[in-house]
């Protein structure tokens, strides 16, 4: 990924610069006194000098749950949101033509405060959010003469450029809907075992219990009741419902529309499945 950005970030410079017939190399070193000593001709360097997580993108929710037309849930991780420093110096025979140089990549760098998306490869069109570029910002060079003093260089100046983008390391997990749940209240000795199957234990059973119900008609002109509690069950715009707090037993749902047709289905608590079809 961080090859592509820096084809993206040469490529960019030499539109917007613009850079005609090769006049200005745009290169990616470490700028260290004998690479600028080899140096012959007018160069844009970009060293990426750090790399590290925007904990301010971080967010809280670190799962994302997604259901699949078959009826598994596909869980994500959300993405690291990462900060890539860059340092962009400009190196020429005359400091006049350096300072044209870094002139001009400010002002082709500030007219973009993201990285266009026409620039961009396959392998960066799947970000969350355009690439944003902090340009220029305080706070990046805390202490420049240090940087140069590591890099065994005169000390010049320096146009700091960031970049936050979106890299998903983790593999998506697949996993069986959750249909039925058992709520058990009470103390177990066996916790494996369904206390309310032994005679004599003070154990409650209950269950959660959810499915779907399938049908042509708009569900939002049809009402789900469970008919021995008489009271209705909440459907969601796909047909998914979920009754809590259930003892092990049979029971009814009414399905009705609004002009009065209605269907009656006998469930089970517990079983493997609730699909309904009207």
């Amino acid at each position: 990924m961080i090859e592509d950005l820096d084809t993206v970030l040469r490529k960019l410079l030499i539109r917007e610069l613009p850079i005609k017939n090769g006049e200005v190399e745009v290169t990616f070193d470490q700028p260290k006194r004998e690479w600028s000593a080899r140096l012959s001709r007018p160069t844009l360097n970009l060293f990426l000098y750090d790399i590290r997580e925007n904990l301010k993108l971080r967010g809280s929710q670190q799962w994302l749950m997604e259901q699949n037309p078959d009826g598994t849930v596909t869980q994500r991780r959300t993405p690291a949101r990462v900060d890539l420093h860059y340092m962009i110096t400009a190196w020429a025979s005359e400091p006049d033509d350096e300072h044209s140089l870094l002139t001009r990549t400010l002002m082709a760098l500030f007219r973009q405060p993201h990285l266009p998306q026409d620039l961009l490869p396959d392998s960066l069109l799947d970000q969350p959010t355009p690439i944003p570029m902090r340009v220029a910002q305080e706070n990046e060079f805390q202490t420049p003469a240090d940087v140069w003093s590591a890099l065994d260089n005169e000390m010049r100046p320096a146009i700091a450029l960031t970049l936050t983008v979106s890299i998903d390391p983790y593999l998506p997990i697949v996993t069986p809907l959750v249909r039925v749940r058992e709520l058990r209240v009470g103390q177990s000795a066996d916790p494996s075992v369904s206390q309310s199957l032994i005679e004599g234990t003070a154990t409650d059973t209950y269950w959660t219990v959810g499915g779907t119900l399938h049908t042509d008609k708009p569900l939002d002109q049809i009402t789900l009741e469970l008919v021995d509690r008489g009271g209705d069950v909440p459907l969601d715009e796909d047909g998914r419902f979920s009754i809590g707090k259930l003892a092990a037993g049979e029971y009814t749902l009414e399905a009705t529309t609004v002009d009065g047709e209605s269907k009656r289905f006998q469930i089970t608590v517990p079983a493997p499945d609730y699909e309904l079809a009207m």
